[in-house]
């Protein structure tokens, strides 16, 4: 099984995907979320409202994954960024504005944007930045 070159798995996490993002509970058992996310050629980022368990979860413990694969009917391929992920009480919303805009078709990307804008203030980033990035090449 041969891992994507790094080249390969940047252009792999700009396709528009769901990825799965892994982190720890209290207990120390993991949970995995299926999430929208943006990478930039060097750190994924995500969002979220602030107070959520995710928030919460990553604040008590940064180490977190973030996977991303190919869908079923498709060549066997992913990726899976390892990392420390940090929340970010930035301004999320022109993060979010992307995504919507990535993720929905444009008649829901607005009408969910016109429903999200009003709680600007809560949204937050997560950023994941890689330590280890782990993958399979297509078709391997």
């Amino acid at each position: 099984m041969a891992a994507m070159q790094p080249e390969q798995w940047d252009t792999f996490l700009r396709e528009t995907k769901i990825g799965k993002l892994a982190m720890l509970q209290a207990d120390g058992s993991p949970t995995v979320v299926p999430i929208w996310y943006e990478w930039d050629g060097s750190v994924a980022r995500m969002f979220t409202t602030r107070g959520t368990p995710k928030v919460k979860r990553l604040q008590a413990d940064p180490r977190a994954a973030l996977t991303v694969e190919t869908g079923v009917g498709e060549p066997e391929a992913w990726v899976t960024i390892e990392g420390e992920a940090r929340v970010v009480e930035a301004d999320a919303m022109p993060l979010v504005r992307r995504l919507a805009k990535r993720y929905y078709e444009p008649a829901k990307a607005e009408a969910t944007l016109k429903q999200w804008e009003p709680g600007a203030a809560n949204w937050v980033m997560i950023e994941l930045t890689p330590s280890r990035v782990r993958s399979l090449a297509p078709g391997e």
